[in-house]
């Protein structure tokens, strides 16, 4: 083992993330360092770090910035900087910056992070492997790329998924049923790729039929070592963006052992480093098909945390430091289920519209066994305008599948959050539905169950009472005393 290299981390993220990345610092025994805009002068993130630096007023350019990351980094004496998840961190340039800078960033490879972005690229690695990919027309051709789209639905015929090169995590995906949406949707996708993305390029792939999404969690070091941790199901979603996620993956063992397999493949194959999760969708037959692999820790790593045990983001830290895994896939076993809801002020009723802007009033969290929570909210927080709507993660361990949705359905009964609506008494009405307690599901799960919108919103007697409290307390006297 190579001597520490790292005594401090800058944490070029916020929210949630920010304050889970700090824990991992601080158990591995090192200091951390956070970042923030004017916005989040207010932030517990800031709370959670040894120290902090602002970079900005913001809201969001400023996290955006890799030149003011990196003068951040080296102003606070930083050897590290862990992106997170979002801002920078499928930015390649970030990557490279650090490497310019002698600055260890905590991730894979400038090149790997470029290349497998790309997601053409990508998926010429996944064939290099032997890993079936969907039919896709590769990359349009800018100077005719209707016509060349136009060529391939002809060929394969309708609905298909029209992508941008550079989009990822639900980005920058279009569904096109028919010539005439394709038409009008086309020239609409290059500009908003080009906008979001910075690469206005796009390409088709055929629409798998209710597909289910499936990932799988790698760990790979700089000696040749590759694991995976097994598999998630993230495929209930709205708008391509994750709600609930599922460890393990309820796949028969041949299939998850295939899954499994072909990511290792993949992560050998590309030269991979660090953590990563390559993304499969599997169709009504069973068969797998490549999506591409996102470069960075997931929203969702809690879940395998969860059953397997292992701390990924230390994992994380100890590979940039060049340090050899600790574990063998052996050593790797994943006992029970955990199910991760995105807690967001959000209305499901109106098409999960945020509620920003508006201030929790009462905070009281679930607990118990198997209950983690990974937010940055708290009674009083404000929700940010500037920012995304998520409160908290609500992630529940059981030892069989029964026993995690029980547990879940327990601990979303217990939630009291008072001021935003939250998607809290949806994901309630999901524990509820027959085919979610069978393990059924697919990405076209929400739209065949319209009835998960049908509920009464919830104010139990003890949001009541807090509620009154903290308005008695506001003004100074009893409103209904009187």
């Amino acid at each position: 083992m190579k001597d520490r290299k790292i005594k401090k981390v800058l944490v070029a993220n916020r929210g949630e993330i920010a304050i889970r990345i700090c824990r991992a610092i601080h158990e591995e025994g090192l200091k951390a360092v956070a970042i923030y805009e004017t916005p989040d002068q207010e932030s517990r993130h800031i709370r959670e770090a040894d120290e902090s630096i602002w970079i900005g007023d913001g809201p969001r350019k400023d996290y955006l910035n890799i030149d003011k990351v990196i003068w951040a980094a080296k102003k606070t004496e930083c050897q590290a900087i862990h992106p997170g998840y979002g801002f920078l961190a499928e930015n390649p340039n970030l990557a490279k910056a650090c490497e310019e800078e002698s600055i260890i960033f905590i991730g894979p490879e400038y090149k790997a992070v470029k290349d497998l972005g790309d997601k053409t690229i990508s998926r010429a690695i996944a064939e290099k492997a032997s890993i079936p990919v969907i039919p896709g027309s590769g990359i349009l051709p800018v100077e005719n790329t209707m016509e060349k789209a136009l060529q391939y639905v002809k060929k394969h015929g309708f609905p298909v998924m029209l992508k941008a090169v550079a989009g990822g995590g639900g980005r920058g995906i279009r569904k096109i049923n028919s010539e005439q949406e394709l038409i009008q949707q086309l020239p609409m996708a290059e500009k908003e790729a080009l906008s979001a993305f910075g690469d206005g390029r796009l390409y088709i792939e055929k629409e798998i039929t209710k597909p289910r999404h499936i990932e799988v969690q790698i760990l790979a070091d700089h000696y040749g070592n590759i694991v995976h941790l097994g598999t998630r199901d993230c495929s209930i979603q709205r708008r391509h963006q994750k709600l609930v996620e599922i460890a393990p993956a309820m796949l028969n063992p041949e299939l998850e052992k295939n899954i499994c397999e072909s990511a290792v493949r993949f992560a050998t194959v590309s030269g991979y480093k660090n953590a990563g999760t390559v993304e499969f969708l599997v169709d009504q037959e069973n068969n797998f098909y490549f999506l591409e692999i996102n470069t960075r820790l997931q929203v969702e790593h809690t879940v395998t945390e969860l059953v397997t045990g292992i701390d990924i983001v230390r994992r994380q830290i100890r590979i940039a430091e060049d340090m050899k895994l600790d574990i063998k896939q052996d050593d790797i076993i994943c006992k029970g289920f955990a199910i991760e809801m995105r807690i967001n002020a959000e209305d499901p009723k109106r098409d999960f519209a945020p509620e920003s802007g508006k201030f929790i009033s009462v905070y009281q969290s679930p607990g118990g066994p198997g209950i983690r929570l990974d937010g940055t909210v708290y009674q009083g927080y404000k929700i940010p305008k500037e920012y995304d709507s998520l409160l908290v993660k609500l992630s529940v361990y059981g030892f069989d599948w029964q026993e995690v949705t029980s547990r879940a359905a327990r601990a979303l009964k217990t939630f009291v959050i008072v001021g935003p609506k939250t998607t809290i008494p949806f994901y309630l009405r999901l524990m509820e539905d027959r085919e979610f307690l069978e393990g059924k599901f697919d990405t076209n799960y929400i739209d065949r169950h319209p009835e998960l919108f049908d509920y009464k919103p919830l104010e139990r007697e003890e949001a009541k009472i807090a509620k009154l409290i903290a308005e008695i307390h506001h003004k100074k006297y009893n409103p209904f005393a009187m």
